[in-house]
């Protein structure tokens, strides 16, 4: 299977690299063969190719760097988009695929237009919190963490519900956005690596079947402490 992490040198916030460590060894480990490329600004890739793609969280700055770049894939990104295999995005880089963002100053810019909502980002401010929200896939809530300047407002189709924390924008308690298999989220983490069953389930698209999880004792442990902890919180 071949995996491709896009812009991993430039959208590396928050250990966010190990979303895609995270799938190669559950892969590995249920018997298959995993070849990873790491590709970034001004290289160019056939996104057909690839069984996953990754792209993790930014600085604000890097962010529109990236965004100059990332529209050549516009076209390639729907149609794997709509083939239903799995894209993640965390953090703002799921933002890009918007119709505008809109900078702390006040400048526009366009999005990809693959979805109509729109991005607002608050000059000199921040949203860092913890996060549970329950994701349109299961029952089964995601925790993790959240760090953010913006406000997205317009998704029609959000990935999680939240119920600790902060949402797309301060008056929705939605976050993210989903499309097929396309996850963009802002919780970071990692948020496969924190959240085990994600990672299964991801897996579990791609090969058919179930994959092998006996060596995630270890993460399902740590996500069950950290989904106590925070629910104590909402009390």
């Amino acid at each position: 299977m071949k995996l491709l992490h896009l812009y991993h040198d430039i959208m590396n916030l928050y250990g966010d690299y190990a979303n895609i460590l995270a799938l190669q060894r559950i892969l590995e480990k249920s018997g298959e063969e995993v070849t990873i490329d790491r590709l970034s600004l001004n290289d160019s890739a056939s996104l057909d190719d690839y069984d996953f793609i990754f792209i993790g969280s930014g600085t604000e700055k890097n962010q529109k760097v990236v965004l100059a770049d990332f529209v050549k894939y516009k076209d390639q990104l729907a149609d794997f988009i709509a083939s239903g295999k799995p894209l993640l995005m965390t953090g703002n880089s799921f933002e890009m695929l918007g119709k505008t963002i809109t900078d702390g100053d006040g400048k526009v810019y366009d999005g990809l237009s693959l979805y109509d909502f729109t991005v607002t980002e608050e000059r000199g401010k921040r949203y860092t919190n913890d996060i549970i929200a329950t994701p349109c896939i299961s029952d089964q809530p995601i925790v993790g963490f959240i760090n953010k300047s913006s406000m997205i407002y317009g998704v029609k189709n959000p990935m999680n519900t939240v119920t600790f924390g902060i949402g797309n924008n301060s008056d929705e308690m939605t976050e993210g956005v989903t499309d097929k298999h396309f996850y963009g989220t802002h919780i970071t983490g990692p948020v496969l690596q924190k959240n085990p069953h994600f990672l299964v389930y991801i897996a579990e698209l791609m090969l058919g079947k179930k994959p092998f999880e006996d060596h995630l004792t270890y993460e399902k442990k740590g996500y069950e402490n950290t989904l106590k902890k925070l629910s104590e919180r909402i009390k």
